[in-house]
């Protein structure tokens, strides 16, 4: 199987189908090559509930911005952040290059956002702020009805009714080059044979590397071992569009050391077997002691960093432990969707003994924080300020004792969403080289575009891949038009 397309997509989940139709909208010839089979195409998007931090279907949220630039990179030269104040066109070529969020990438997300939920809609999506897991949030959201599936199904169909080719079991595997440096195709290997060619110019949205335990080992350290994916979609996601983009002088961009991270019930085999009760009870490690404030902030805002802290624990595990009045909770049931049902015990030593944490330093660890509880009230569906007094580390919100039976425990691991680190791209996604130049037919969105730092700005992953994939297949063709036209 080879073939000559005006554009070639490699990926099949949000970003590479709105690429794909983008460009095929446009009249181009377009190729999807999908590692997955037919019936799980869709990458990490299938699986995902497709959160948008938007406040409508038309506006971004008010802190959409605002949270970007705060985790934008680490310890950034504030003279080459200057340069971003000019034009970008004017910008030194090591601004170009640089890794960091690009203020012009989150400026462009967010005025496209709307006008792509409406593109979305022109294709049967429907959007709603629908109850979730996230019982407190400190934003705002909306979601697709039917989440990711919805997405990947309605693209799809739109895709195949403009007469793109799908080639399924099909992994990219290096980049065509021309004559004069430029991306003229991809080299690609699957059941029918190892080199095959897909000529045209290349978009690379076939997700991270969170299936790939090599590179997560070379990038995140020895706690890598008890990352898995969060789920089905990720383990098909190994990394190959960024590795040869980089192979032929791509910038990178987005934090290598660090991922989305998911507090899940590792003994679930569901895809999101998130648990996001811990605000409501506390958090130990394999030998008994809390380690974290469990309600410094309203659960989505603390999640990510929580896993990732479990994640460098021993054995890289911990326990949320509650007691009868988690059922003071409304719908806390929600919070969790492991497949498991949670330890339970009438005591707190039958409870330690079937975690297998040592029953004396759990017993000292709830007499120590049943201590530094007050009283106050409870209110468990926002900030309540009930936190404790004395103790090292606090606990902010939703502090009460836990001294009632049927106690309740779940294992939680760090799972991972989707990697940060990616390729630099500009806001048409176009790729860029180490000196700020475009690649000259190459393209990336999605997970394969690095754009996030520090904290993840919650819900805006399935959307940076919406908004850049469909520029993306936009600028493909209108860049090859250009490029015919000039030959001419």
């Amino acid at each position: 199987m080879s073939g000559t397309y005006d554009v070639v997509v490699a990926g099949c989940g949000i970003a590479g189908l709105s690429a794909a139709v983008s460009a095929a909208e446009a009249g181009a010839r377009v190729a999807v090559l999908e590692r997955a089979t037919e019936e799980e195409r869709g990458g990490n998007t299938r699986w995902t509930e497709a959160f948008m931090r938007m406040k409508s279907e038309d506006e971004v949220s008010d802190d959409f911005e605002e949270h970007f630039m705060a985790n934008s990179g680490f310890h950034l030269d504030p003279g080459l952040v200057q340069e971003t104040m000019r034009a970008p066109e004017d910008w030194p070529a090591i601004v170009k290059a640089l890794s960091f969020t690009d203020p012009e990438l989150i400026g462009t997300l967010a005025a496209e956002a709307g006008p792509t939920l409406g593109w979305l809609k022109g294709y049967g999506v429907t959007f709603s702020a629908m109850p979730s897991y996230l019982i407190t949030q400190s934003t705002t959201r909306i979601s697709p009805v039917g989440g990711g599936q919805a997405l990947i199904d309605a693209l799809a169909a739109a895709a195949e009714r403009l007469s793109v080719d799908f080639f399924y079991e099909t992994t990219a595997e290096a980049l065509l080059l021309g004559t004069d440096g430029e991306v003229c195709g991809i080299r690609a290997s699957s059941h029918a044979g190892r080199n095959q060619r897909f000529m045209g110019a290349v978009i690379l949205a076939c997700g991270g590397f969170e299936g790939n335990a090599e590179m997560q080992a070379r990038y995140y350290g020895p706690a890598a071992r008890y990352i898995r994916p969060v789920a089905r979609g990720g383990y098909y996601n190994r990394g190959e569009g960024i590795r040869m983009a980089l192979d032929i002088g791509a910038a990178p961009c987005g934090d290598f050391s660090e991922y989305h991270a998911e507090p899940i019930d590792p003994r679930s085999g569901e895809s999101e077997a998130i648990v996001f009760v811990f605000p409501y009870g506390i958090l130990v490690d394999q030998n008994g002691r809390r380690f974290i404030d469990e309600a410094s902030d309203a659960v989505d805002a603390i999640y990510e960093n929580i896993s990732r802290v479990i994640n460098r624990l021993p054995g890289g595990i911990a326990y949320v432990i509650t007691d009868a009045g988690l059922d003071d909770v409304p719908n806390w049931q929600r919070t969790v969707r492991s497949s498991e049902k949670p330890f339970v015990a009438d005591t707190l030593d039958g409870l330690a003994e079937q975690i297998g944490v040592p029953a004396e330093t759990l017993a000292a660890t709830v007499e120590a924080f049943n201590a530094a509880t007050v009283d106050g009230t409870f209110r468990p569906l926002e900030k309540d300020g009930l936190g404790t007094r004395g103790l090292d580390p606090a606990k902010s919100n939703w502090a009460r004792p836990i001294t009632r039976g049927p106690y309740r425990a779940w294992p939680i691991s760090s799972a991972n969403c989707f990697t940060f680190g990616g390729l630099r791209c500009n806001s048409s996604a176009q790729v860029v080289d180490q000196s700020g130049r475009c690649i000259d037919g190459l393209y990336a969105a999605g997970e394969t575009m690095g754009l996030y730092y520090g904290r993840y700005t919650g819900a805006t992953s399935v959307l940076r891949g919406a908004v850049y994939g469909r520029i993306a297949g936009r600028h493909a063709v209108e860049h090859g038009a250009a490029a015919t036209r000039s030959a001419t």
